[in-house]
């Protein structure tokens, strides 16, 4: 099962390979991570996507919380969330279909960044599956030629939050 991981931990060198660690030792590829500090410059924000059983995360998790780096950890899988991946895509399309590419983006509600007649660079906006559902079909109108992926990120719908323990 795909889970979404969010971990707040110290903003220190080392950090993110120690929590990373823990799942690689563990067998366990990551999908996707994400770092960035917060509003609180000594605390770091990861989300991490991976897969495997609820038991074994679970189990991962509790480890996770050990380290002292960690901060709070949620898993947000199982909970109201919402999550955000940015596509940069860059594409080569033939003039005639252009405005089939062009429509696809409106669909997606992505946004033209260069059309000129060499590169056809979009910007988009989704969870995973919409972004892989736009690269499937916008790769049946031009020629993929570059693609970046900032990886999920993930934030608990409502009152749940992950925050430092005062």
């Amino acid at each position: 099962m795909r889970h979404i991981i969010s971990i707040l931990l110290q903003n220190e060198a080392g950090a993110l390979s120690r929590v990373a660690g823990m799942f690689s030792t563990r067998g366990y590829n990551i999908e996707s991570l994400t770092v960035a500090p917060t509003d609180d410059e000594t605390v770091s924000r990861l989300t991490m996507v991976t897969a495997g059983s609820d038991e074994v995360i679970n189990q991962i998790n509790k480890q996770s919380q050990k380290l002292v780096d960690v901060v709070d950890i949620a898993d947000l899988t199982r909970g109201d969330h919402f999550e955000r991946e940015l596509l940069l895509i860059k594409l080569d399309v033939e003039a005639a279909l252009q405005p089939r590419a062009d429509e696809c983006v409106a669909r997606y509600k992505g946004q033209v960044l260069d059309d000129t007649l060499d590169h056809y660079t979009v910007q988009l906006t989704g969870t995973s599956l919409e972004i892989d559902d736009f690269m499937n079909e916008i790769g049946q109108i031009g020629r993929i030629i570059e693609v970046v992926r900032s990886g999920t990120a993930a934030i608990a719908r409502g009152s749940r939050v992950l925050k430092l323990k005062t």
